[in-house]
């Protein structure tokens, strides 16, 4: 396999992408405070390498489907800010008319085929995705990611030993984040090394350091090029760490304080701007210029949050499946 070319632009991608994400996400976790955010919200903060990295490392139509902590891999797949924001909203210009909020992104345009609320669903959805992506004939791949507690689901099982028997195109990727919910994946694993369940099924398996951007780009880049050259399944563990709770109502007392300040001695985005400033790809008033794009154009998805409209009362009709003559429901 030929490795990776990374270049100047793509570092001032992966930056520029990452601190977005972390500006958004921490806007949103303000105005959950200030409760004009509400129901669920889960936050990526600390695992924006994996966004960046598999986005760089994949083309847009190569389809991805992804767990309830959805906004940076959304926004990083092109998801306008304003979309994102006005979702978290429950406003009629978010990303689905204001209906999923924050755990079911979606964007067909850029093929983000959505954040899922129900654990594990998405690794069977994303297989079916990937089988039709092959029954077409397209050298797409599909990704489909989740978390750590979604692989003792029965559902990930099913789905490696069909994917392994049928050769379908897609990357399995559990975000392993050291935690599913508030119970440690050590306390709650049989093994410590999750890439070893693809083995199981003849399946490529792998782990990546999530908490460095230039390697998750690598070893997707390495895995996509696999995938679309011979479709077959594969299945990376990426390791990240996430630093606020597992939802905005966390207290977070399962894990010391002292445990979160080490992981944040790694912080993905510290170490990419450390190598834009060793290298020279950016001078100072360029990164400083890079930092107030993101700003404006993070306070610009507030102010058109605020401003779009809730949907319409009529709106919780549209886009169901109806029985004509159904007793209970009258229009």
């Amino acid at each position: 396999m030929a490795k990776a070319k990374i270049t100047k632009e793509t570092y001032l991608f992966w930056y520029e992408t990452m601190l977005k994400a972390r500006k958004f996400e921490e806007k949103a976790g303000m105005l959950y405070g200030q409760q004009k955010i509400r129901g669920f919200c889960h936050l990526y903060i600390g695992q924006e390498a994996l966004a960046a990295g598999i986005i760089s490392a994949t083309r847009k139509e190569d389809p991805i489907i992804t767990a309830y902590r959805c906004h940076a891999l959304a926004l990083a797949r092109g998801m306008s800010a304003n979309a994102g924001m006005a979702e978290l909203f429950g406003k009629v210009d978010g990303c689905v008319g204001g209906k999923g909020g924050s755990m079911h992104f979606f964007d067909k345009e850029n093929y983000f085929m959505g954040g899922h609320g129900i654990v594990g669903a998405q690794i069977g959805m994303g297989s079916g995705i990937a089988f039709a992506e092959k029954y077409k004939g397209t050298d797409n791949v599909t990704v489909a990611m989740f978390g750590d507690g979604a692989t003792w689901q029965g559902i990930l099982h099913e789905s490696f030993n069909l994917a392994k028997i049928w050769e379908i195109p897609i990357i399995y990727i559990v975000e392993n984040n050291g935690y599913a919910m508030g119970t440690s994946v050590k306390r709650a694993a049989g093994t410590k090394d999750m890439f070893e369940l693809g083995h199981a099924f003849g399946i490529p398996s792998r782990a990546v350091d999530g908490m460095n951007v230039e390697e998750v780009h690598n070893v997707m880049t390495e895995m996509v090029e696999l995938v679309r050259k011979k479709p077959q399944p594969v299945f990376l563990e990426i390791r990240t760490y996430r630093y606020k709770g597992h939802s905005m109502s966390d207290p977070q007392k399962y894990r010391t304080k002292d445990e979160v300040e080490d992981y944040k001695k790694l912080d993905p985005i510290i170490q990419v701007l450390d190598t834009i400033k060793k290298k020279k790809y950016a001078t100072d008033k360029e990164i400083k210029a890079i930092q107030q794009k993101v700003k404006q154009e993070i306070d610009a998805c507030v102010d058109f949050a605020e401003n779009s409209k809730f949907p319409d009362d009529s709106a919780v009709y549209e886009y169901i499946y109806t029985q004509e003559n159904y007793p209970f429901i009258k229009n």
